[in-house]
């Protein structure tokens, strides 16, 4: 039936109208929670052909002004396709107190989310006379043994500054992982001061106590040049240190179950997928299924590895899991990834247990479960293969000897072919290694020290005591060979076996070996992480010399000007 031209396109523009629209436009911003009087900074992504000059910013500046505008713009090319990106940096400042939001922007048919923005009264005023204040403080007073902790230290400046540094932080019963630092405006009684925030996450191993030494602020006044030619060192030093701080380190509770991994987190989350559904598998067949948790102000080394449990006609074949760890606006989020294979062997009814995590609400001070519920899956039982209906053809309706032989030959002469491909790359590949050998140097001088390296070796140690706390082996395989490493001074991956050589422990080569048999012995028992962290820090105990690099600064953003 053919449509009127006038119906044809009132329902093509209504179809039009009514089509999802894919947003090519993205809103971020680097702060959600700020100070009346503070800036924050707008980036408005365009993938697309949008002019990001057309923008309404109008209901934008009903409760932001904007005080500074820029763009930049990329190209990238990736198999082929040609990709242009163009941005627009805004600097905004709160007309008002309370809780604001950037609307959704729109260009054309690319539009962007809300983003609510909590804005706090403004700073308390400071000694008129001060141009560098610098203080330290924690997200607060009380955390669990193991909890994150977020301590930040604000360096505010009313003057230009160069060769700006912070002392590192190192504490000897707590990990430390710094954050990305941030900087901005901010405006105290109509007086500019440009804003340095360095963030650490810190997770406290032992209850009781926890002192967070002062931290020491170096940097030089700005001169200025009076010509090309003038190298001067610049104007005064200026030191500030901060105060100490205090904070009270909890034990694990004692309704927390005792056979648990100790989980304390703001929030975790358990997920499950499937490459393929499970209802779906024939016997023979495979599915791979992911269980991934993600826990809020934990390290991805604390969360602990997901147990598949095989039962008769059922078989896991689990991979190496995947461990990373994020930042957010709270700190730290881990995210443990564990991914098995199922493979079933007869058909049936089969049930996959629940799946329950337990851990602490550092918020709420409750147990919580993080939970998969079971599921009832049905195999089916595998059907015919071509091969053998095949096989149920009478003999006499195809000649006996026709098929084997030709199968037989193309089958030699592949075998011939691959034969004679690895004769021909094994030669190059020993010609290589034959030049690169004649052509290496005869002494290679050592490299100069990164001195963002410095601590290298507590850092790695304290990933290793956290992998062996949350009983994690992989995760603590590859901390022992990190470790290991900044000890020894290896400068390319090294195996266990050679690091039970390399320090002739007992007790380390043993706990090694518990350590690989729990990884790559199918059937073996569940690993436990306290007697490869003993016998490490036993080692550590045995080191001459300094490791911690107590003597190293942690490096500032490059200097800026404060706005006048």
């Amino acid at each position: 039936m053919m449509l009127s031209g006038k119906r044809f396109w009132v329902l093509l523009v209504l179809a039009l109208w009514l089509a999802p629209v894919q947003a090519a436009l993205e809103v971020a911003v680097d702060r959600q929670q700020v100070a009346l009087g503070d800036s924050l900074r707008l980036v408005i992504t365009a993938t697309a052909n949008e002019d990001l000059d057309a923008l309404d910013l109008r209901r934008l500046l009903a409760d932001f002004e904007v005080l500074q505008r820029s763009k930049t713009s990329s190209t990238s090319i990736i198999n082929g396709q040609r990709t242009q990106t163009r941005q627009l940096l805004l600097d905004l400042s709160p007309r008002r107190q309370g809780l604001l939001a950037i609307p959704g922007l729109r260009i054309g048919a690319s539009t962007s989310e809300p983003i609510a923005i909590e804005v706090g009264p403004p700073p308390e005023p400071t000694d008129s006379e001060e141009t560098v204040v610098v203080t330290a403080e924690v997200d607060r007073d009380a955390v669990y043994v193991q909890g994150q902790l977020l301590l930040t230290v604000r360096i505010q400046q009313a003057i230009n500054l160069d060769s700006r540094s912070v002392s590192e932080l190192q504490l000897d019963n707590a990990y430390v992982q710094p954050l990305e630092q941030n900087s901005f405006q901010r405006t105290i009684d109509g007086r500019p001061w440009l804003v340095h925030e360095i963030r650490y996450a810190i997770f406290p191993e032992q209850s009781g106590t926890l002192v967070i030494p002062a931290q020491v602020f170096s940097g030089r006044e700005s001169a200025g040049r009076r010509s090309v030619f003038d190298f001067g060192t610049g104007g005064r030093q200026i030191q500030r240190r901060t105060e100490p701080v205090t904070v009270r380190v909890l034990p694990r509770p004692s309704g927390f179950p005792a056979d648990a991994t100790w989980l304390p987190a703001s929030n975790l989350s358990i997920e499950e997928s499937w490459s393929t559904a499970p209802e779906s598998l024939q016997v023979g067949e495979s599915a791979t299924r992911t269980i991934t948790l993600r826990g809020e102000g934990l390290q991805g080394a604390q969360l602990p590895p997901v147990t598949f449990t095989t039962q008769e006609g059922l078989r896991y074949y689990p991979d190496q899991p995947d461990v990373v760890d994020s930042e957010s606006g709270s700190g730290l989020v881990g995210q443990r990834r564990d991914s098995a294979a199922l493979v079933a062997s007869r058909a049936g009814d089969f049930t996959l247990p629940e799946l329950r995590i337990p851990w602490w609400d550092v918020e709420q001070e409750v147990l919580r479960f993080a939970v998969v519920p079971e599921r009832r899956i049905t195999i089916a039982a595998a059907a015919t293969s071509r091969g053998a209906q095949a096989s149920a053809v009478p003999a006499d309706a195809t000649s006996p000897q026709a098929l084997p032989s030709n199968a037989s030959t193309s089958a030699a002469a592949q075998g011939l072919l691959w034969q004679s491909l690895a004769v021909v790359f094994a030669t190059l590949w020993l010609a290589t290694v034959f030049l690169l050998w004649r052509r290496r140097p005869v002494s290679t001088p050592q490299a100069e020290p990164d001195p963002r390296a410095a601590g290298s070796e507590t850092r790695a140690f304290k990933h290793l005591q956290a992998a062996c706390a949350s009983d994690s082996a992989a995760a603590a395989r590859v901390a022992l060979i990190d470790w290991a490493r900044t000890v020894l001074g290896a400068d390319r991956p090294i195996r266990t076996a050679d690091i039970a050589r390399q320090f002739g422990d007992p007790t380390l080569t043993q706990a090694i070996a518990d350590l690989e048999e729990a990884l790559y012995r199918r059937g073996a028992n569940p690993w436990r992480g306290t007697e490869l962290a003993a016998a490490v820090t036993a080692l550590r105990r045995q080191q001459p010399g300094e490791k911690n690099g107590s003597h190293s600064a942690f490096p500032l953003y490059p200097a800026a000007k404060p706005a006048r």
